[in-house]
């Protein structure tokens, strides 16, 4: 007699608070609603970006909604560094292993540092190794700083482009600046991007000497903790002294017509 195949598990895409390695911290039920938490506290096989910092999300879940398991009892497992510094989107890495788990009949979770994963963040390989397996993607309500920073910023909403980071060097960020700069008035498409918090003021730098003084550039830090700062000026408006993220904040940067 053939022993049945247990159903299989659901991989969750479950969002964190946007306050990774900030000072200050939301309280969680502030920034996920009470469903996300439920369903993450739930949940006891993790794929993540890292172990550290997925075990102080769940921490705080827990101060909340009570844990399947404790905190030593969860299985999480890191994507290669590899693939979540360099990005999984075109990669060839193969996500199949890692969801296992779902394919003995247990739910997934899988979590990036901070916001969506496989939004601006590793992941989207063990999404497609989901989809492939015929593992159900449920993907779950909670903060994407690339959106709410573009509904802040007054810029295009309808035809708006996520460009991940730009170069480091100076002058290859400024040509890249220009070139994004041209595409966003001849298309009137917005450019969002986001940095290293201590690479801000460098990059605030690059702006306002890389870009034409009509050119509205926003910036965006600290959503939804407190100390958030939304601003959206033209660039000779910055020029005049405006104060843009400090180097401890993660920021999103916006320009457009």
């Amino acid at each position: 007699m053939n022993t049945p195949t247990p159903p299989k598990g659901r991989l969750f895409l479950v969002p964190t608070p946007l306050d990774f390695g900030c000072a200050a911290q939301a309280p969680i039920q502030d920034v996920l609603p009470s469903h996300t938490l439920v369903c993450a506290a739930r949940i006891q096989h993790w794929v993540c970006e890292n172990a550290k910092s997925t075990r102080a999300f769940l921490k705080r879940v827990g101060e909340t909604h009570s844990l399947i398991a404790s905190l030593p009892e969860q299985t999480i497992t890191e994507l290669p560094r590899h693939v979540h510094k360099k990005g999984d989107h075109q990669s060839g890495f193969d996500g199949k292993p890692l969801l296992a788990a779902a394919l003995q009949g247990h739910d997934v979770g899988l979590v990036s540092e901070a916001g969506m994963p496989a939004v601006a963040d590793p992941g989207s390989s063990v999404v497609r190794a989901a989809h492939d397996l015929g593992i159900t993607v449920v993907p779950l309500v909670g903060p994407v700083s690339l959106l709410l920073a573009l509904a802040a910023s007054g810029l295009n909403g309808q035809n708006f482009a996520f460009v991940g980071y730009l170069p480091q060097d100076t002058a290859e960020r400024s040509a890249r600046l220009k070139q994004l700069e041209s595409l966003a008035l001849k298309t009137g498409q917005t450019q969002l991007w986001i940095e290293t918090p201590y690479r801000n003021a460098a990059m605030l730098s690059g702006l306002l000497q890389s870009l034409q003084t009509q050119t509205r550039l926003a910036i965006a830090s600290g959503l939804t903790l407190p100390s958030v700062n939304i601003q959206s000026h033209s660039v000779g408006q910055w020029k005049k002294g405006l104060k843009g993220p400090d180097g401890h904040t993660p920021a999103v940067y916006a320009i457009g017509p």
